[in-house]
């Protein structure tokens, strides 16, 4: 007990010193309550709040929400949702856990259906304001009239808008990795995903969430758990889950129970239930870091074309 009052202490001692550059948040816990004051320190599991003259530490798993005041929205929590870099064309931000459905709601729309004349896959919007989406390089393989289809919210309906002015940015064949841009967005306002800003905060039978278009259902929500991190599969690492994975699928998001993006569905097991893989946001980060090394030709003839058959001889 003294220890515990002994830590609060310094804790406090410390934000009085600290406390212009801590952010103000409204936390609303589980019973109704709210506190608001700026956030000391975080950890996996528990929110330290400067009240002035004490300190109190909140168990996560007892926090219903969270929403930060707009005065600290302005000062040092605006950086937390900018592009790493200036040059970056994905975002990161830490995000809060909870549940499926309130995650699904808020990223969902983010979420697109990508159709090409040999099929269809899923997507997912990593820059609203630019137009660009992630997909899996074998959803557009040989493929040039691609078709990007976003759900967007229209008070209780969704409403379908297709666009087909879509270009490609950068392929990797061998991490199954597209990223693409729609250049005709016009005033169409588009929700993002976030990535997951660590790469080994992931651990086995961790929650985690694919949203994605399997079989043509748009829109479909699978849970799961987390059932391996790094799986061994042709020489390549997957994060192996029993979230659902179904043709279809293929280059939609896998979520964790904050929200973030950590990986992208790529295949299931044949004739496996239970056995669904996706490529880790670690291998996503450095393709688009690097997209340049990895940017589409369109004046390659062995790049982007479907070519058919020879006709066969005459006889």
């Amino acid at each position: 007990m003294l220890a515990t009052h002994l830590r609060l202490l310094a804790l406090a001692s410390w934000a009085s010193l600290e406390a212009s550059s801590l952010r103000a948040e409204t936390i609303e816990l589980e019973g109704g309550q709210r506190l608001q004051a700026p956030v000391l320190k975080e950890t996996d599991d528990e929110v330290f709040l400067d009240l002035g003259f004490t300190v109190v530490g909140i168990p996560k798993r007892h926090i219903r929400s969270r929403a930060a005041d707009e005065a600290s929205k302005a000062g040092a929590e605006a950086p937390a949702a900018a592009p790493e870099t200036a040059e970056a064309v994905y975002f990161l931000r830490a995000g809060e856990r909870g549940p499926i459905k309130r995650h699904a709601e808020a990223y969902g729309d983010a979420v697109v259906r990508i159709t090409t004349p040999g099929g269809l896959g899923s997507g997912f919007v990593i820059h609203a304001k630019e137009g660009y989406v992630v997909t899996n390089q074998h959803v557009i393989d040989r493929e040039q009239k691609i078709t990007v289809t976003f759900f967007i919210k229209r008070g209780t309906e969704l409403e379908k808008v297709s666009k087909e002015k879509v270009r490609i940015v950068a392929l990797n064949a061998t991490l199954d990795i597209a990223l693409l841009r729609v250049e005709d967005l016009g005033d169409l306002k588009l929700p993002q995903v976030y990535l997951a800003p660590s790469d080994t905060d992931l651990k086995v039978g961790d929650p985690v969430f694919a949203i994605g278009n399997p079989l043509g259902l748009e829109r479909s929500v699978s849970e799961g758990i987390v059932s391996k991190t790094d799986r061994e599969l042709d020489g390549l690492l997957y994060i192996q889950t029993t979230a659902a994975i179904n043709p279809g699928n293929s280059g939609g998001p896998l979520f964790n129970e904050r929200g973030e993006v950590v990986g992208i569905t790529n295949m299931k097991a044949l004739f496996g239930e239970g056995l669904g893989f996706a490529i880790p946001v670690a291998a996503l980060k450095h393709f688009l870091r690097h997209r340049e090394a990895f940017a589409y030709d369109k004046d390659n003839p062995n790049a982007g074309f479907r070519y058919l058959p020879p006709p066969g001889k005459k006889k």
